[in-house]
């Protein structure tokens, strides 16, 4: 995605405006315009590089050009180098390229403005308000009507000169039939100053018959009100610019994380250089109290790393030689030698940032309302100023009360609010995220985690740790647990299997010494033996035990009721007695039980998916209180039960994103759960740092919490309008109620955006470990129930014809070859294409550049081509 800086937009209208502009110039895939930001990005055509790039870039240009805006590419010597990077030919950038975009320019420019304005501003309202309406002393030049208008008028000007910014951007939007909010500002202040020099050149005729007669004419006056509308919209221009500069503090903070300096090792020498510098493969040395420049893999040294910043976990992480540390860490304690394997920005944090900025820039599907609204909210404001104007007059007032009421009408009619909206509470939401170690990829997965009502969970290391632990010592009668444990240690020493492994470990921590073995053998099927201190040990499974005649019916039974369980049994016995039974399995992570019941408090359904035996899915499910579990599910076919789960309503699959990417493709909302370095995730929509199911929790929390916000935003922006526009009209009036003064209705208009923006950042206040709205989502689930699921005991494949049945009747495959794909990342939008549509289950082959799909009789040819054509590649022929 190529960004651009966006220049002149002042409300939803600008960017609606742009954003229509730039999607129809031929070459463009998409475009997602941020008046948040002033930015844009904007998705090529495959295939579009080099000198055919560079042209579309300035058409692009040119197109926001005669739309009456300004654009320019962000950084394009950094995305260039950036690009290198990634491609293994260069460094990369300490600084994501949109950081110079969220830097404040605005606020300083509005302040001075500001400053400006109420410097003219005091001076004439102390005249035009203060002396004639409250006798307030002025030199006595002042008393001459035609001397005090032509000092209002001179100070107004100065006023209008000041923010002359308002007139220009609203004329040109006027010129290129697009008003927007700066027309309305324009007109509303333009209306008033025009009358009152009207008036001004009235009275000046006035006078020669009278200087009484000229006086009448003060009352015409409204100066002061062209000039105060000016500089209030100022005043809620700067307060939205700076709640609008707040809303980004998160990414500028994961931005002020990346270190500015590397201190590389060369030919045993240290030398302090800029990050940019270091290339993938450079040693480079972290002190105590240091931050990791780049992302790499600690080669000498041990420390603990603190990586809250990127993870939300507050417990430093013990790092030894292997293991991997991330870009933007502290080092705590120890000194580490660590090699770089990623640079610039393929690194964690500007993953995360680029991450967090391509959300930002996304719009929620919540938004559409409200954009409809704004591309007509202007011409539709501008009309009824007219009619109210001339229903004024129609019904016998003067024409200043008229033009008062159309004045009012202009200046406090918002589009900006209902812009600001959603993208404001969407920005603050992916910052609460990214704080939390919780990455949405886009503003519609933002919006759907909120709306998810049931929740499939990948059972190894999603549930569990995804490695088998000890969990029982049985030793036989006679037989001491330390003889056991050294017995079984030294004869696991040889095997490479997972539950040998487990056993080691176990014995090690616990320090356990054991014995050389000699002549280890594996037994296929059966286990292992060999000869410790020269008498023969086996170790094994029940068959191995019967087969060498030391098993008794009570051993047999204790070693069923732990695979009841769902653990594994090791027997082990050594010549002629037998030694006793450790079990091992892949335990369950300790806060997973408790995330579940929460997810269940918040009326979301819970169901494990796994492929496991239904013995031991059960005894994991009877551990965590899930609502249902389906077992025996092959990883192939889990795509399929999601896609029938997802007919009964929103579903979300949480799973770790490796052998899980069909299912987290087809799921409302993908969940990948302990991406670590890995953030950039394609299967996925959502991305959790951590392994903690209770991520899960917090991030569905989050986004029902903005959610929510979005909602009160766009009911203030409505309602304001809605009550708003009918009392500057005079309406109310009518029956007896107020008139508004245009004053008024621009001090209005000012503080409705700056109320949007300030709800928008109350959401840094929400703690997502708790929410008190659990309990109103849970109410809404109960009143719209799902079809049941019977989750009763039985084998897979009941369990499945349970679900919801697939639509539509005879299943075709076909084969289609695609031209265009050259990485997992072309694959995995290839595979989203086809598996989007529905009754379609399509698998992608990389290698061969084909997928093949099943489909039901309804799906065409033409739609495959299509879905296939629209993700960027060519179809060249299906079979």
């Amino acid at each position: 995605m190529e960004r651009f800086k966006v220049t002149g937009m002042s409300c939803a209208a600008c960017s609606s405006r742009v954003e229509k502009a730039v999607a129809g110039v031929p070459g463009v895939r998409s475009v997602a315009v941020s008046l948040l930001t002033n930015s844009m990005g904007v998705e090529y055509e495959e295939g579009i590089q080099g000198e055919a790039a560079r042209d579309l870039t300035s058409a692009i240009c040119k197109a926001v050009s005669d739309a009456g805006y300004g654009a320019e590419p962000e950084h394009t010597s950094q995305n260039i180098s950036a690009r290198s990077s990634s491609s293994g030919q260069g460094s990369g950038v300490s600084q994501s390229p949109g950081a110079e975009v969220l830097e404040d320019h605005e606020t300083p420019v509005l302040i001075r403005r500001l400053i400006l304005s109420l410097c003219l501003l005091v001076p004439l309202m102390y005249v035009s308000m203060g002396h004639h309406m409250w006798g307030w002393p002025v030199p006595m030049a002042l008393h001459n009507p035609m001397v005090n208008g032509l000092y209002q008028l001179l100070l107004t000007l100065a006023v209008m000169i000041v923010n002359k910014k308002f007139f220009i951007s609203g004329l040109k939007g006027i010129l290129h039939r697009a008003p927007n909010m700066d027309t309305l500002v324009a007109m509303g202040a333009g209306a008033a100053f025009a009358y009152s020099v009207w008036a001004l050149f009235s009275m000046c005729l006035a006078a020669e018959d009278s200087i009484d007669a000229a006086r009448a004419y003060m009352n015409e006056f409204y100066f002061e009100s062209a000039a105060m509308i000016l500089t209030l919209i100022t005043v809620g221009k700067t307060l939205e610019a700076r709640s609008k500069g707040k809303t980004t503090d998160a990414i500028r903070a994961l931005m002020d994380l990346a270190p500015k300096t590397a201190v590389l090792i060369r030919d045993g020498a240290e030398m302090t250089v800029p990050v940019e510098d270091v290339q993938t493969g450079d040693l480079f040395a972290v002190r105590p109290g240091e931050s990791i420049p780049v992302d790499g893999i600690v080669e000498e040294g041990q420390s603990a790393v603190d990586e809250s910043a990127l993870t939300g976990e507050s417990i430093p992480v013990d790092k030894e030689a292997g293991s991997t540390v991330s870009s933007g860490t502290m080092n705590t304690s120890g000194f580490l030698k660590c090699r770089a394997t990623r640079v610039g920005a393929d690194t964690t944090i500007q993953q995360i940032i680029q991450m967090v900025e391509d959300a930002a820039a996304t719009k929620a599907p919540i938004a559409k309302v409200a954009d409809r609204v704004s591309g007509v909210f202007v011409p539709v404001v501008i009309l009824i100023a007219l009619f109210t104007g001339a229903g004024w007059l129609m019904t016998g007032q003067t024409f200043g009360f008229a033009l008062a009421r159309a004045i009012s009408v202009l200046v406090i009619s918002c589009p900006c609010a209902l812009g600001l909206a959603t993208p404001v509470a969407v920005m603050v939401g992916n910052g609460l995220g990214a704080r939390n170690g919780i990455l949405f990829k886009t503003a519609a997965s933002l919006e759907a985690a909120g709306r998810v009502r049931t929740v499939v969970l990948d059972k190894t290391g999603t549930i569990t740790e995804g490695k088998p632990h000890v969990t029982d010592i049985l030793p036989a009668e006679g037989v001491m647990e330390e003889e056991l444990l050294s017995a079984a240690a030294a004869l696991e020493t040889g095997s490479e299997h997972p539950l040998a492994k487990a056993v080691l470990e176990y014995a090690a921590e616990h320090a356990i010494e054991c014995s050389g073995t000699t002549d280890f053998r594996a037994l296929p099927g059966a286990g292992v033996e060999g000869r410790i201190g020269g008498r023969m040990v086996w170790g094994g499974n029940a068959v191995l035990m019967t087969e060498k005649g030391l098993l008794t019916e009570e051993d047999r039974r204790q070693g069923e009721d732990l695979a009841e369980a769902g653990k594994t049994p090791l027997y082990f016995a050594q010549e002629d007695r037998f030694l006793g039974i450790i079990a091992a399995a892949d335990v369950v992570k300790e806060d997973s039980a408790a995330a579940i019941g929460q997810l269940q408090q918040m009326g979301i359904e819970v169901i494990m998916l796994t492929g496991d035996n239904r013995r031991t899915a059960a005894a994991i499910a009877a551990q965590i209180g899930v609502d249902g579990v389906l077992s025996d599910v092959l990883p192939q076919d889990k795509e399929a039960v999601i896609r029938r789960l997802s007919q009964r309503g929103s579903t979300a699959m949480v799973g770790d994103g490796i052998n899980d990417a069909p299912a987290l493709t087809r799921a409302d909302v993908g969940i990948a759960i302990g991406a670590g370095a890995d953030v950039a995730l394609e299967a996925a929509d959502v991305v959790l740092m951590k392994s903690s199911l209770m991520d899960v929790v917090r991030g569905i929390r989050i986004s029902r919490q903005t959610i929510r916000n979005i909602h009160q935003n766009l009911f203030w922006a409505f309602i304001y309008n809605v009550i708003g526009i009918p009392l500057a009209a005079g309406l109310w009036y009518l029956f007896g109620g107020p008139l508004l003064n245009p004053m008024f209705g621009a001090a209005a208009m000012s503080l409705s955006s700056v109320c949007v923006c300030a709800n928008a950042l109350r959401l840094n206040l929400f703690h997502p470990e708790t929410s008190s709205t659990d309990e109103v989502w849970k109410r809404r689930a109960k009143k719209k129930p799902m079809e049941k699921i019977d989750f009763a005991e039985k084998s897979e494949e009941k369990q499945t014809a349970k679900l919801p049945p697939e639509t539509g009747g005879k299943k075709m495959k076909k084969i289609i070859k695609i031209e265009g794909m050259m990485c997992k990342h072309c694959q995995a939008h290839v595979d989203k294409a086809l598996n989007g549509i529905e009754g379609v289950t399509a698998s992608v082959d990389l290698e061969a550049g084909t997928a093949t799909v099943e489909c039901a009789e309804s799906v065409t040819d033409a739609m495959l081509k299509t879905a296939v054509e629209e993700a960027g590649y060519e179809v060249k022929e299906i079979q």
